[in-house]
C-alpha cells in the first residue's frame, strides 16, 4: 500500500539523513545484575549525552527506543516520572539523558528496537539512512537493533564509549561483531564529526518508503 502523507501530517521536521537512537536508557535498574550494568551504563551515559548534544546542535532527530517492561499499561512519560521520582539506582542516568520535548520515543515489546514498533515507518518518514546507535545492553538490545538496521540498509555507528553490557569483555565482543559483520564504525564518540556524517548521508541513496 503506498505512502500518501509522506510529511506524516506536517509533524515531522525536514530530513536529516542522519538519527541518534538512544536505547533502554531511561531505565530503572532495578532487576537482577542491574547494579553491574548500571555500573558501566554510567559512564557511556555520559558520552551519549554529550553526543546527543552535538547531535542537537546539527538537528539530528533523537529517538528514544526503550523496553516497555512486561508494562502495556504505562507509557514514556510514566517510566520517566519513575525513574525519577521513585527512588532508583537509574535516576542518575535519566537526569542525564532526559528527553527533550521534540524528540522522539518508541516502546518496543523485545530485544529490537525494530521488533513490532513504528521505528522503521519514523526512519522512512525521517528520510533516515543512517543511525548512530547508543545505549544498553550492547550484546543484546543494541546489538539486536544493529542487526536489524543492518538488513534494513542503513549505514551505522555504533561509538564503542556509548554502548554498555553488564561484561566489558562482552561489550568488546559484541562491538566486534557489529564492526566485522554489520559494516559498523565503532571509534569513540569523541572521534565522530557529525557534520562530516550528515553529508556523507546526504550523499548516500535514499532509502525509499
Amino acid at each position: 500500500m503506498p505512502i500518501i502523507n509522506e510529511d506524516l501530517h506536517e509533524f515531522v521536521p525536514d530530513n536529516k539523513s542522519v538519527a541518534l537512537l538512544i536505547i533502554d536508557m531511561i531505565n530503572d535498574f532495578e532487576f537482577d545484575d542491574g547494579k553491574k550494568l548500571f555500573a558501566h551504563a554510567l559512564p557511556a551515559a555520559k558520552k551519549i549525552a554529550k553526543l546527543k548534544a552535538a547531535a542537537k546542535k546539527q538537528k539530528v532527530p533523537i529517538i528514544y527506543v526503550n523496553d516497555n517492561y512486561g508494562k502495556w499499561q504505562s507509557d514514556f512519560r510514566h517510566l520517566i516520572d519513575h525513574c525519577l521520582h521513585d527512588g532508583v539506582l537509574g535516576k542518575e542516568i535519566t537526569e542525564l539523558l532526559l528527553p527533550d520535548d521534540d524528540d522522539y520515543f518508541v516502546l518496543k515489546p523485545k530485544f529490537s528496537g525494530f521488533y513490532s514498533t513504528p521505528l522503521d515507518l519514523l526512519l522512512q518518514y525521517l528520510k533516515v539512512n543512517t543511525l548512530m546507535i547508543t545505549g544498553v545492553a550492547g550484546n543484546m538490545c543494541v546489538q539486536f537493533t544493529a542487526n536489524d538496521a543492518y538488513m534494513r540498509d542503513f549505514v551505522l555507528y555504533v561509538p564503542s564509549d556509548c554502548v554498555a553490557s553488564n561484561d566489558p569483555m562482552v561489550n568488546e565482543e559484541a562491538l566486534h561483531l557489529m564492526k566485522t559483520v554489520l559494516k559498523a564504525s565503532t571509534l569513540p564518540s569523541i572521534t565522530l564529526d557529525i557534520e562530516e556524517i550528515i553529508t556523507k548521508a546526504n550523499e548516500s541513496e535514499p532509502k525509499p518508503l
